[in-house]
């Protein structure tokens, strides 16, 4: 079985040469990241710029490095996401380049554009034929499919329906538009733990669709809930189950699908990096920050996608939990965090990914 090189730099430094950016280049350098594109190419790096009042998003200084690397090497960087299912600062992309803007997306910190892949009401798509055993087309941001590379840059993280999200989710979920978010999401179905409901209507606030009613406790009209999971991600009463085994399943097969859309033009053209810092429990989606389950632990860069997520997730769950987080208590290393948190197998996306030829899980971490 063959297996992929991860490059990978520890979180520690204590001197100017090992500040997390310089690390950053090297890695880059180290990989070949700088190599996946051609002197005038539009390189897309697809970041997630953070929802309003969430404070855990990737710092954009790593962005600006990202961008002065690709400048350098002749490359012509813009910064990307598409615009998101819910209700939000990013549903559309007035806000979302106002999010972006407001989160220091934009100069004099980070010196290249803001481009909503899905356009201004993220109905600006491509459809791409990708045949496979849940979608026969995927719908992604046109600017993602024009693009001539794509460098994801990921903050891994911990999350509700898939277990963690990393490049995998960055690229797939990340790029779909908003009909293709739709398409990914119809097979969740989540539920209300009525004798946990304490009525507080935050849910109804955030549903996209208006499928939550509140009476005594909320309920949901299955008929036009989206299956998108914010009801889930917004309770702060652990209210919502989620949806059951096989929708999560086929949530994350639908992910690695449309990731395989995306990329699917790009052979040799895309790289991939994650942060694996302030790893909190959710996703950058939610309008707040949850305490990080285990401590920071560096940065990972490499051109198989499928290799670095495996990596990750690895290295988060050979860490100490900490404790007096959503972990509960001190979890001992080689726990897996992402199960105790969520109860999501994880390895539902890594597994198919490789299946269809994405990457494989064996890796080399290589360290820089």
């Amino acid at each position: 079985m063959t297996s992929s090189d991860v490059f990978f730099a520890h979180i520690r430094a204590q001197k100017k040469s090992e500040n997390l950016l310089n690390k950053m280049s090297k890695l880059v350098k180290s990989s070949g990241l700088d190599r996946v594109f051609d002197r005038g190419d539009l390189v897309a790096i697809k970041l997630h710029f953070g929802e309003p009042g969430n404070t855990s998003f990737l710092r954009p200084q790593f962005a600006a490095r990202m961008v002065d690397i690709v400048r350098k090497k002749g490359g012509k960087p813009f910064l990307t996401d598409s615009n998101t299912l819910y209700i939000g600062g990013r549903s559309n992309a007035v806000d979302h380049l106002i999010t972006a803007a407001r989160h220091g997306y934009c100069a004099p910190v980070v010196d290249a554009p803001v481009v909503i892949a899905d356009g201004l009401k993220g109905n600006e798509q491509v459809e791409v034929k990708v045949s496979l055993k849940h979608c026969k087309t995927v719908k992604i941001g046109a600017a993602a499919y024009s693009a001539d590379a794509i460098i994801g840059v990921a903050h891994f993280k911990g999350h509700g329906m898939c277990g963690f999200g990393g490049s995998i989710k960055n690229i797939g979920m990340g790029f779909g538009s908003r009909t293709g978010k739709l398409d990914m999401h119809c097979d969740v179905h989540p539920t209300v733990k009525k004798e946990m409901c304490k009525g507080c209507g935050l849910c109804v606030e955030n549903c996209p669709s208006g499928a939550v009613k509140i009476g005594k406790t909320a309920s949901i009209n299955k008929r036009t809930c989206l299956g998108c999971g914010e009801c889930y991600v917004c309770c702060p009463n652990k209210a919502i189950d989620p949806g059951g085994y096989v929708g999560k399943q086929v949530l994350q097969e639908k992910i690695v699908e449309y990731c395989y859309g995306v990329l699917k033009n790009k052979k040799r053209k895309s790289g991939f990096i994650n942060f694996v810092m302030d790893v909190t429990p959710d996703c950058d989606c939610p309008p707040w920050s949850d305490k990080s389950i285990v401590a920071d632990i560096g940065i990972l860069a490499s051109k198989d996608i499928v290799a670095i997520d495996q990596a990750s997730v690895d290295l988060v769950n050979r860490e100490v939990g900490i404790d007096n987080t959503r972990l509960g208590k001190r979890v001992a290393p080689g726990t897996d965090k992402f199960d105790v948190i969520h109860g999501v197998d994880w390895r539902v996306q890594l597994s198919y990914a490789e299946e269809i030829g994405l990457g494989c899980r064996s890796y080399r971490l290589v360290e820089v």
